[in-house]
């Protein structure tokens, strides 16, 4: 009777949990509509979070057996359509382009800009710099051969070449001439259309001076052209919060006439900037970033920055470097646990602990001017404890170290008094806007004299702050690492 009554009572739960969850699909509050809004507003578009949603339906293949094809394998299509349909009732409606987790080919697209700033960037006596990056963006990009190629300007135009004749054109502003309207860049329509006409596993590349120039802006004040340019940039990515956007910075010659926002143009012999802007999917980023074929693509020769937006908390993998020249005081490392020190000590005259971590910093796709920059790192400690960090060097590596050291790109040292029984360190990689794109900024370039006339651009940081205020939110850090100390 006992077994009969347990039997009953477990049916009769079974029951009332499928009554639950059929009346929370049909108003919406499902799990998985949950977690796909969670994700969406959160901005956290990785393939983890792709996979927590997966698991879901699995998990649940009678209440989710349309998003399971008949081999019990994800409907990629058929969760699409859903992720998007969840999206379009956000405020603003959002959109995540999941289709990039099942393609094994990736593909690349070229956006040329071809506007009356950017010709004196590829003159026959310059060195060419503009021209070498492009070209090794495409050199560098396994399977070059399916590469597409655009010219830009007041819209987008199919390059009439191959990608063999665009390499070894000497003069492509030339070769390009009457292609569009180069009197005016359009970047609203561009980078939409850019976005909008990107496949599954697609990487475009905009190379671009980044000077905003749209038409008609006879006696609109600097400020408020830069206030449109910024509330653009903000509208265009706000809607696409599954995409991210790799800012690279260059220096190149130039020799030409230039047009100043707010002047007459006049002609100018030297260096300026330039910027190779790539856009794709979160998730194909984190991909590439992983991959060291993607390496010399993603991190262009004589780049001077670099700054990628909208990039989910990455898991940090880090060890103690037990015997470091900068080690201070007594520790003991957990073997099984390598954010956690014990028989910690601090040296007996001083009372100061300093340890070294190795870490593996790869996956944040910054550079070393951003990750050395004890500034965009908050450290917490009962013990007060501070960091330096640096990359590691061939130097630094020796037969003693190596286990620790290889695979590993910096070195994070913490140094503290460390006078109580148990603390634990935290060191959080904060998402900031980089100080360099302030500095690489103009709100006048009319003057050719000024010495920071060959190093900056007109409204850069308006327009790159646009693109972070899209991305931010929800977002306040990149990686943490946290150690565990005991006496």
């Amino acid at each position: 009777m006992n077994t009969i009554r347990r039997v009953y009572g477990q049916l009769a739960a079974v029951a009332v949990m499928v009554v639950a969850c059929l009346t929370l699909a049909a108003c919406g509050g499902s799990g998985l509509e949950k977690a796909i809004k969670r994700a969406l507003i959160e901005g956290d578009t990785t393939q983890a979070r792709y996979d927590s949603i997966c698991s879901i339906i699995k998990s649940s293949p009678k209440s989710y057996g349309e998003f399971l094809t008949e081999a019990g394998e994800i409907n990629v299509e058929a969760l699409s359509r859903y992720i998007n349909e969840v999206g379009s009732n956000l405020r603003p409606p959002m959109s995540w382009n999941i289709k990039a987790y099942g393609v094994k080919e990736l593909t690349l697209t070229i956006y040329f800009e071809r506007s009356g700033s950017m010709t004196p960037y590829d003159t026959p006596g310059g060195g060419g710099q503009l021209k070498k990056a492009v070209n090794d963006l495409i050199n560098f990009f396994p399977g070059k051969e399916g590469t597409k190629i655009n010219i830009v300007n007041d819209n987008i135009y199919p390059y009439s070449g191959t990608v063999d004749s665009f390499l070894q054109d000497r003069n492509i502003y030339q070769s390009t001439s009457g292609t569009g309207n180069a009197s005016y860049t359009d970047f609203k329509l561009i980078f939409e259309k850019i976005i909008q006409a990107q496949n599954p596993g697609n990487v475009s590349v905009l190379v671009t001076d980044l000077i905003y120039s749209p038409q008609n802006t006879a006696d609109v004040s600097v400020e408020k052209i830069l206030n449109e340019e910024n509330s653009v940039a903000t509208s265009i990515f706000k809607t696409y919060k599954g995409k991210s956007i790799i800012v690279n910075q260059l220096m190149g010659d130039y020799n030409g006439q230039y047009y100043p926002y707010n002047g007459a143009p006049f002609s100018y012999n030297g260096k300026r900037p330039f910027y190779l802007i790539i856009v794709a999917d979160a998730a194909t980023i984190d991909r590439m970033a992983a991959d060291d074929n993607y390496s010399k693509f993603l991190h262009p020769g004589g780049a001077v920055h670099s700054y990628r937006f909208n990039q989910a908390q990455a898991n940090i993998n880090f060890k103690l470097v037990p015997d470091w020249k900068d080690n201070v005081g007594r520790f003991r490392p957990d073997h099984g646990d390598a954010g956690s020190l014990t028989h910690c000590e601090g040296d007996r005259e001083t009372g100061v602990l300093c340890f070294t971590l190795a870490a593996n910093l790869k996956a944040l796709n910054k550079d070393d001017a951003f990750l050395t920059n004890t500034a965009n790192y908050a450290v917490q400690s009962q013990s007060g404890f501070e960091i330096s960090i640096r990359p590691i060097t061939a130097g630094d590596i020796t037969n003693n170290n190596r286990p620790y050291l290889d695979g590993m790109t910096h070195l994070i040292t913490a140094k503290g008094k460390f006078n109580i029984s148990r603390d634990q360190l935290s060191i959080t990689l904060n998402n900031q806007f980089p100080q360099w794109i302030n500095e690489a900024s103009t709100t006048s370039d009319t003057n050719p004299a000024d010495p920071t006339f060959s190093t900056t651009t007109f409204g850069l940081n308006r327009f790159l702050q646009g693109i972070y205020d899209a991305f931010s939110a929800g977002n306040d850090s990149y990686a943490n690492i946290v150690v565990k100390l005991e006496d």
